[in-house]
């Protein structure tokens, strides 16, 4: 069920939320902020960055793509019904999470399987539908990530890459109960731009029940993150990753990787 906002809050490091703002104080958590921020926005149609002022030009922001009305208003409504009855689970940054993967220790590379049941029922169809992608015909997940954001528990997630020692090539997903924009930022001079400034950020909005796909460079090169101020209402994304390449047939791991595909598309999960 959704919560009020209220939950306990999980957040470590510098990581932060509403309420842990409120009991230790905003002052005490604040960040260096980059000094220039060259600020652009992503056009699914020329997949092109383009500058919200007039001081730069457009550039290729390749390794994106973007389907709007993935799923219908009907869709969207039973998925969130399904999934809100699984327990969600306090996450940092003000998120709450229902993991449906395999436990991995990233530090160690160490893939446990002892409490791993697959994806769930519900995204057998979704799957299938990913698959009728002429880019995702391939697409095979070995694990499913559902977050929720609430404005009222100021939800976010850092700028970050994802895993790619077990993790491949795609990231999927989708995109459900409103409308928010992904922040993708390269904290380098990006030559190809003729940008100087410490660092640059593409906006690629997402629409209600839209699918994206992030692979090559905006999967490898540049860290993506949602900022709390783009999370104006309730907020629900199912993310979905597959094997890297270590992991696939030929692969140093082809073995684990065989059983995780094995547990994973039998679509008979519950949350780890």
């Amino acid at each position: 069920m959704q919560d009020d906002g209220s939950a306990s809050c999980a957040c470590k490091g510098i990581r932060r939320c509403l309420k842990c703002e409120n009991v230790k104080g905003k002052e005490q958590l604040e960040t260096n902020e980059p000094k220039a921020v060259h600020q652009f926005l992503y056009d699914p149609e020329t997949r092109l960055a383009v500058p919200r002022d007039a001081d730069s030009s457009c550039f290729s922001f390749p390794g994106v793509f973007l389907q709007e009305d993935f799923i219908s208003e009907e869709e969207e409504v039973e998925l969130i019904r399904t999934i809100d009855r699984d327990v969600w689970n306090d996450s940092q940054s003000g998120r709450r999470k229902q993991d449906f993967g395999p436990k991995v220790n990233f530090k160690k590379q160490k893939v446990r399987l002892s409490s791993f049941s697959g994806l769930p029922a519900v995204s057998r169809s979704l799957v299938l539908r990913m698959q009728s992608e002429a880019s995702l015909e391939d697409f095979r997940p070995v694990e499913q990530c559902n977050l929720e954001y609430l404005p009222q528990r100021g939800s976010s997630i850092d700028p970050h890459l994802d895993d790619s020692w077990l993790w491949g090539e795609r990231l999927v997903t989708v995109n459900m109960l409103s409308d928010t924009t992904l922040t993708m930022s390269l904290e380098e001079r990006l030559k190809e731009a003729g940008l100087e400034v410490e660092e640059v950020q593409v906006s690629v909005l997402l629409p209600r029940r839209s699918l994206l796909v992030l692979f090559g460079e905006a999967r490898h090169r540049w860290k993506h993150s949602i900022r709390r101020e783009d999370i104006q209402d309730r907020r629900v994304c199912s993310t979905f990753r597959e094997l890297s390449e270590d992991f696939l047939s030929g692969g140093r791991h082809e073995e684990m990787g065989a059983k995780l595909l094995d547990i994973s598309l039998s679509f008979r999960g519950t949350p780890v």
